[in-house]
């Protein structure tokens, strides 16, 4: 009964290292008409890929620009009970 099991189990680990190692078969070669297709779609994907990179640029800019007072005041110094005290 073992042997039985341990052969069934070898023969399953055979298989499936087998077709893990198996080739697919090769895809078809694309048309003219597929391979323009394929190439718009991919300039209409890097234009606007380019455009929502343009307009965060320009918002974050504009964020500087606002807040740039705000940003480059030096902060308060934070007087301590022993700095009070001395006073």
């Amino acid at each position: 009964m073992k042997r039985i099991l341990l052969a069934l189990a070898g023969g399953l680990l055979i298989g499936a290292i087998a077709a893990s190692h198996a080739k697919l078969p090769a895809a078809p070669a694309k048309s003219d008409a597929e391979k323009a297709a394929e190439a718009d779609k991919a300039a209409a994907a890097k234009a606007k890929d380019a455009e929502l990179n343009a307009k965060a640029h320009d918002k974050a800019v504009a964020n500087y620009k606002k807040n740039k007072g705000i940003a480059m005041d030096a902060p308060k110094p934070v007087e301590t009970k022993a700095a009070a005290k001395k006073k």
